[in-house]
């Protein structure tokens, strides 16, 4: 039986670039390629791409098993919320029920984010986590986070792998980290994390550090993101089995930079445009926080779980199935510039 895929979150930052860069991929054959759209203007944007448009609500039992098993759709790549689980448990369900019917492998890919393997979230900073230790697993379920209000993220994780598994599904949890470049899809072209320092800092005046010491984090350019996804793809259309489930994170990473020098490249690209007086990274005070949460529509507290932290999720997993980053980490920093004028090209202060 041919593969049928269907791509959610196709305007966003990652799902556009992925399907942007679909038709250059050099894909295995596969029979259809379907995007989930909330409007007639997605609609037309993603058939530019050749994606057929789905429309229905992810929090729809009865229209989701109709849109899965109906088509047949034996693959789905989430890219629409990292954070809770209901959507991903009604879509595994869905495959579930079209495996039980035709006996073929069905693929759930669950897009989440370096956060639920930081410091926020619990996770081991002493030493490098790698995204194939084949203890991950064991280490989501017995993170304590610090920062309540990702719970929720890590459990979510945890439950893609337990419903899949028990279903018979075959689960992956992508992780991207702070992914920048341009984006090429025909909606949000810029990342998140980037933007919250040029958004904290537009708003109090100045760039300033969050954290003590110089702690680090997983950067990826967005096209290696996007050809990581497709490495992941292109082994499932090929019937290799990539390795899935409690073995199954793949983080999209070329290496990790200290947050003070992104600050510091940032820094000094929105000094020259005049945007903050000067270029000078300073500690953040109290009265700091509460200006830059203001900014960011969060409580003081939660600044640093948007923009600090450390983490030391290490790539691996994508080197076994032939994926290579053709960025190196320090590639952000040479890009601060470029990524700091476009974020203010495509945001309102």
């Amino acid at each position: 039986m041919a593969h049928r895929i269907l791509l959610t979150g196709a305007s966003g930052y990652l799902g556009g670039t992925l399907l942007a860069r679909w038709k250059s991929a050099d894909l295995p054959p596969y029979e259809q390629l379907y995007a989930l759209v909330r409007t007639d203007e997605q609609a037309q944007a993603v058939k530019r791409y050749g994606a057929e448009p789905l429309t229905f609500s992810l929090r729809d039992e009865a229209a989701i098993q109709e849109a899965i098993v109906g088509k047949k759709i034996d693959i789905v790549f989430f890219l629409v919320d990292a954070f809770y689980s209901d959507a991903q448990v009604l879509l595994i369900k869905a495959l579930a029920e079209l495996k039980k019917s035709t006996g073929m492998d069905v693929h759930f890919l669950h897009t989440s984010g370096a956060k639920i393997f930081s410091s926020h979230a619990g996770a081991p900073t002493d030493r490098a986590l790698y995204d194939d230790d084949p203890d991950l697993y064991e280490v989501q379920k017995s993170q304590k986070p610090p920062v309540p209000v990702i719970k929720p993220a890590i459990d979510t994780n945890n439950t893609v792998i337990e419903q899949a598994e028990a279903l018979g599904v075959r689960s992956y949890i992508f992780v991207p980290c702070i992914v920048y470049g341009r984006g090429e899809g025909f909606g949000n072209p810029i990342s998140i994390q980037t933007v919250a320092i040029v958004r904290a800092a537009q708003t109090v005046g100045r760039v300033y550090s969050v954290d003590s010491g110089r702690p680090s984090w997983p950067v990826c350019h967005v096209l290696d993101n996007t050809s990581l996804y497709l490495a992941l793809l292109r082994h499932i259309l090929l019937g290799k089995r990539p390795d899935c489930g409690k073995n199954g994170y793949y983080l999209a990473s070329s290496g990790s930079v200290v947050w003070e020098d992104l600050y510091a490249g940032v820094a000094a690209a929105l000094s020259k445009r005049g945007v903050i007086a000067d270029a000078k990274v300073e500690q953040a005070t109290d009265e700091a926080l509460k200006g830059m949460g203001a900014a960011l529509d969060c409580p003081k507290e939660l600044v640093p779980l948007q923009l600090g932290g450390q983490c030391t999720f290490t790539a691996r997993h994508g080197e076994k199935i032939g994926w290579r980053a053709e960025y190196p980490a320090s590639h952000i920093l040479e890009a601060a510039d470029e990524e700091t004028a476009l974020i203010l090209e495509n945001t309102k202060k």
